[in-house]
C-alpha cells in the first residue's frame, strides 16, 4: 500500500481519495496506536476511557468525515469531545489544555473546498513523527479494537472549546492592548471566521472582517492567505492600519501594511524575533526558518545579533528543530509561524495578535517595523521532466552553481531542491536586483533541463 500520510496528514479529494470508510479506518487504527500511551493506560486503570479532541474547518465534506472519525474512535473505546468548527491550532491547544490522549483535525488547510484532510495530533498537541504515522497505517490492515457495552466510547460536544481558546490567545498578550489599531481580518471563509474577529475585538482592536461567511464550498475561494488582493484593496480603501490574512484552518498568517504592501512570513518572523530579543524572551537569541526563507531574513537577523537555524521545507522540520534546541520562534515564508511559548504548531491568530501587539507597544506602523528586513528578489523556476535523483551527482551542474554563487558573492544565493514526489527540480535564485535573479534562475534552469532530462 502506498504511504497515506504526506507532509501534513492524509489529504485528497473528499469522497473519492478521502472516503468515509478510510476516515473510519484511520480513526480505528489511531485508537489502537495512540490508545496505548501511558496516559490512556492510566485512564483505563482508573476505570475511564481514553479521550480525543475532534475539530474541523467548515468545508462541507468535513461534516461526514468528522462523523466517520468520531464513529471510528468511539467504536474503539475512545471518548470523543467534538469541538466543531475551530482552527487547527485551537485543536492542538485544546488537546494540551485538557490533557487529552490525542486529537484529530479535519481540514485541507489552504486547498480548495473539494479537498479535505485528516491531521492527527499526539498527547500535548504535537504532530506525529513519521514512525508513528507508519504504525497507524500498518494497523489499517490489522485487527481493530472492538469493545462492547460500557467500554465503547461516548461522543459529546466540547461546549467551551472556543472560549478556552480565546482566553488562551488573549492571555498570550500579557495585558498588552491593541486599542487604536484598525485591522482588516480576512478569515478565508474558513475555521477562523468566528473566533478570530472575536479575539481581536476583545484585545481592543477596531476590526473589519472579510471572508467570514463560510457556506461549506467557498473556503479559500478568492480570499485568505493565498489570495491577498481583496485584503490589500480593503485596507487601502478603509484607511486601515493593517490587514491580517488566515488560510482555511488558520495555522497561517500573512499581512498587508497600510499601503496594501504584502508582509510575508519571513518579514513577520523578523519583526517578532527582534521584538522578542529586545524583551529578553527569544530563547538563545535564535530563530528557526527553512532553507527557502529569503536571504534578507538571514542578513537582518545577523545585523540584530540573532542566530538562525535552517531546516528543510515543512513546518514539521521547523518544529523538530525548535524542540531539539529549545527555541521559542520559528516558521516559514508561507506564514506558518510557531511561537512555542504559547503553541505547539503554527497559529495564524496568535501570530497576528503579536504583530499588532508590537505595533501597539512601539507606536510604529507595520511598514516601519517590516523595514528591519530588506526582501531580496527571489526567483523560483520549476523544471519538470527531469531525473531529480541525479541532481547531486552532476558535476557540470555543480560547476554552474558555484560559478553563479561566486558572481553573486554575499548579495545572493542559489538553491536547487528535488521534488519529493514528482520528476521535478526547483531552481531558486536570490540576488540584489530582480534582473540578476531572473537571469541566473532561468539560465540555471536551462542547464538542469539539458543535463537531467529523462
Amino acid at each position: 500500500m502506498a504511504r497515506l500520510f504526506g507532509t501534513d496528514g492524509v489529504r485528497g479529494l473528499a469522497n473519492k481519495d478521502l472516503t468515509a470508510d478510510l476516515a473510519l479506518g484511520l480513526a480505528q487504527a489511531t485508537a489502537v496506536v495512540l490508545g496505548k500511551g501511558r496516559s490512556a493506560e492510566a485512564r483505563r486503570a482508573a476505570g475511564r476511557r481514553p479521550v480525543a479532541v475532534l475539530a474541523r474547518d467548515p468545508r462541507i465534506s468535513g461534516e461526514f468525515l468528522s462523523a466517520a472519525v468520531a464513529a471510528g474512535l468511539a467504536s474503539s473505546g475512545v471518548d470523543v469531545l467534538d469541538a466543531g468548527v475551530l482552527p487547527t491550532p485551537a485543536a492542538a491547544f485544546l488537546i494540551q489544555d485538557i490533557g487529552a490522549d490525542f486529537g484529530v483535525m479535519i481540514s485541507a488547510s489552504h486547498n480548495p473546498a473539494p479537498d479535505n484532510g485528516i491531521k492527527i495530533f499526539a498527547r500535548g498537541g504535537t504532530k506525529l513523527p513519521d514512525v508513528v504515522e507508519e504504525r497507524i497505517e500498518s494497523y489499517l490492515e490489522r485487527d481493530i479494537l472492538m469493545p462492547t457495552g460500557g467500554d465503547v466510547g461516548r461522543i459529546r460536544r466540547f461546549a467551551d472549546a472556543e472560549d478556552r481558546y480565546v482566553v488562551h490567545l488573549l492571555g498570550s498578550l500579557e495585558k498588552q492592548r491593541l486599542d487604536g489599531i484598525h485591522v482588516v481580518l480576512d478569515c478565508a471563509n474558513g475555521a477562523a471566521s468566528g473566533v478570530s474577529p472575536e479575539t481581536f475585538r476583545d484585545a481592543g482592536a477596531q476590526v473589519t472582517v472579510i471572508g467570514n461567511e463560510p457556506d461549506g464550498m467557498n473556503i479559500n475561494d478568492g480570499v485568505g492567505s493565498t489570495h491577498l488582493d481583496l485584503l490589500a484593496r480593503t485596507v487601502v480603501e478603509l484607511g486601515a492600519d493593517v490587514g491580517i490574512a488566515h488560510d482555511g484552518d488558520a495555522d497561517r498568517c500573512l499581512a498587508v501594511d497600510a499601503t496594501g504592501r504584502v508582509i510575508d512570513g519571513d518579514q513577520i518572523m523578523a519583526i517578532l524575533a527582534v521584538s522578542m530579543k529586545r524583551r529578553g524572551v527569544l530563547a538563545s537569541d535564535t530563530l528557526v526558518a527553512t532553507v527557502m526563507s529569503n536571504l534578507g531574513l538571514k542578513i537582518a537577523m545577523a545585523e540584530n545579533g540573532i542566530s538562525m537555524v535552517e531546516t528543510r521545507v515543512g513546518d514539521r522540520y521547523v518544529l523538530g528543530a525548535m524542540s531539539d534546541g529549545g527555541f521559542s520562534l520559528g516558521g516559514e515564508q508561507s506564514g506558518h509561524v510557531v511561537m512555542s511559548r504559547y503553541a505547539t504548531t503554527g497559529d495564524g491568530i496568535l501570530t497576528g495578535l503579536h504583530v499588532l501587539a508590537e505595533m501597539a507597544r512601539t507606536g510604529r506602523s507595520l511598514a516601519d517595523l517590516a523595514s528591519v528586513m530588506t526582501v531580496y528578489p527571489q526567483i523560483l523556476v520549476n523544471v519538470s521532466g527531469v531525473d531529480r535523483s541525479a541532481l547531486d551527482s552532476d558535476e557540470v551542474l555543480a560547476d554552474a552553481v558555484r560559478r553563479i554563487e561566486s558572481e553573486l558573492g554575499g548579495t545572493g544565493r542559489v538553491l536547487l531542491r528535488p521534488s519529493g514526489t514528482e520528476p521535478l527540480v526547483r531552481v531558486m535564485v536570490e540576488a540584489a536586483d530582480q534582473e540578476t535573479a531572473d537571469r541566473h534562475a532561468h539560465a540555471l534552469a536551462d542547464i538542469v533541463r539539458s543535463r537531467l532530462a529523462i
